[in-house]
């Protein structure tokens, strides 16, 4: 069998690696690729290349280095089709999510942080009485250490590098080694795009390994994560020696509030989406769904009917709404959740165990799993404390207003969070009541990408986003003339 071979990108180069990690597709369960097993000699390697390319590239205006990043969008976006497929294949989700979402929000990434970066001002402050003036400069940082994760590759690798390199950063990433292809493909187009060698370095591998020589690397000053709780934690750990900017988005435990005056009709058609869209595979998407009492049986019902609906199947099948999870592993975690609440007196509704899913031979052992639907679960499960991130999600009613915040904030995280209601008044309180970096209300996962994203409590530290991600990606310097 011929395996497609990643090589790492450093300083403008295709670098070999001596040893090498499978990487799976999927929706067949078999190798189809070999990604670089990096250590720290590679990543020395790739640190010295990023510090080399520095200077000249923090020299260059904001404009010219908007160029080169609407020149790397402008050949991203010629291969979208390229790269869709290739990121469904690695990934395991839909063709039609991959091309409609994943690649065309990594081009907008790449456009929106060079328009962006051109439109920054800093601070002045007069102090007259003292015979002061004072105002505030900002420079890169340096070297930025980049870790992005398996389920949003390219789109959440991207939303990494278009900001640090736009402020004038030189960076060296980690992609996920489960989903590594679509980061190596854009390393195809840099010479293409002018991006001098050095300036983006991707050294591909695990999170022990190569993950692990990034972040406690003395050269690499600040670290942007997106990943899981744990791994951050790690990271935290590996960094404190250095006293690193960290940048760390992490898990969540998504409530839906649903109100009885919610327009039904809307909200089960967003909250199938917003529970299972990429397979529930995204850390924004809804996992406890809480609806007032007197409408919770015809919630129940329209939502279980509609989730049955949600067509799980072969990615590259147009009918199909969700492909397969990313890893044998974690679709077996995922089943474990779900034989957690069995044993626990929840009831299955529809999916797992319930619905069987109709495949082709040659997707039979692809890690398959259909929209599930769980009632029953105690507050204080696993399976309503934990981040399950696969297709699941749990209902359960509530009486007042209060008891439905008190529910929603009752977990250790708190990334986001969706309100249903017609009451402008009740909207608004709350949104404001609920732990969440981010509140949607009548919708989900609207993003404009000026404003700040990022967790509360257990769901990370610090915020991306236009000003945020230029504010963390450059340092700021106070300077004060007395004249």
């Amino acid at each position: 069998i011929s395996y497609l071979v990643l090589e790492n990108f450093i300083g403008g180069r295709f670098v070999p690696c001596g040893s090498h990690i499978d990487s799976y597709d999927p929706s067949i369960g078999e190798v189809y690729c070999r990604v670089p097993d990096s250590g720290p000699q590679e990543v020395d390697a790739a640190v010295a290349a990023a510090k080399e390319a520095f200077p000249s590239w923090s020299a260059r205006s904001p404009e010219q280095r908007a160029q080169v990043l609407n020149k790397l969008a402008d050949l991203m976006e010629a291969q979208l089709e390229e790269f869709a497929q290739a990121e469904s294949r690695d990934q395991g989700k839909t063709v039609t999510f991959a091309r409609t979402v994943d690649i065309p929000r990594a081009v907008h990434n790449l456009r929106f942080f060079a328009s962006s970066a051109l439109h920054h001002t800093t601070e002045c402050s007069q102090m007259d009485h003292m015979g002061c003036m004072s105002y505030t400069v900002r420079s890169p940082v340096g070297v930025a250490g980049l870790i992005s994760p398996w389920n949003l590759p390219l789109y959440l690798l991207t939303w990494k590098i278009a900001p640090a390199i736009a402020s004038g950063n030189t960076v060296v990433a980690k992609p996920s080694e489960m989903t590594s292809v679509t980061a190596w493909m854009m390393c195809k187009l840099m010479q293409q795009a002018g991006v001098p060698p050095g300036v983006v370095n991707v050294v591909f591998g695990t999170g022990p390994r190569a993950g692990d020589a990034l972040v406690g690397h003395p050269e690499i000053p600040l670290v942007s994560f997106t990943g899981s709780t744990a791994t951050a934690q790690r990271i935290t750990e590996r960094s404190a020696l250095y006293c690193k900017k960290l940048s760390l988005e992490l898990g969540g435990k998504n409530p839906a509030i649903i109100f009885a005056d919610a327009n039904l009709d809307q909200c089960i058609k967003t909250t199938i989406h917003s529970s299972f869209n990429n397979q529930g595979e995204i850390c924004l998407c809804t996992s406890r769904i809480y609806v007032e009492r007197s409408i919770y049986s015809e919630f129940l019902k329209r939502f279980v009917a509609a989730a049955k609906k949600f067509k799980t199947g072969v990615p590259s099948d147009p009918s199909s709404n969700n492909g397969a999870l990313i890893s044998k592993e974690h679709l077996e975690k995922v089943r474990g959740f779900v034989a957690l609440a069995k044993s626990e007196g929840g009831i299955v509704h529809c999916g797992e165990g319930v619905d069987q899913l109709d495949l082709p031979e040659r997707n039979a052992n692809g890690y398959f799993m259909p929209a599930t639907v769980i009632s029953g679960v105690s507050e204080s499960s696993r399976v309503m404390q934990e981040e399950i991130f696969g297709p699941v999600t749990c209902v359960s009613a509530f009486d007042t207003e209060e008891e439905a915040v008190s529910k929603g904030n009752g977990v250790r995280y708190g990334l986001s969070a969706t309100v249903w209601s017609s009451d402008v008044g009740k909207v608004h309180r709350v949104a404001g009541r609920l732990q969440a970096g981010l509140v949607w209300t009548n919708c989900w996962l609207v993003r404009d990408l000026n404003l700040p994203f990022g967790g509360m409590k257990n769901s990370g530290v610090g915020r991306e986003g236009g000003k945020d991600s230029y504010h963390f990606f450059t340092e700021v310097k106070t300077i004060t003339i007395k004249h």
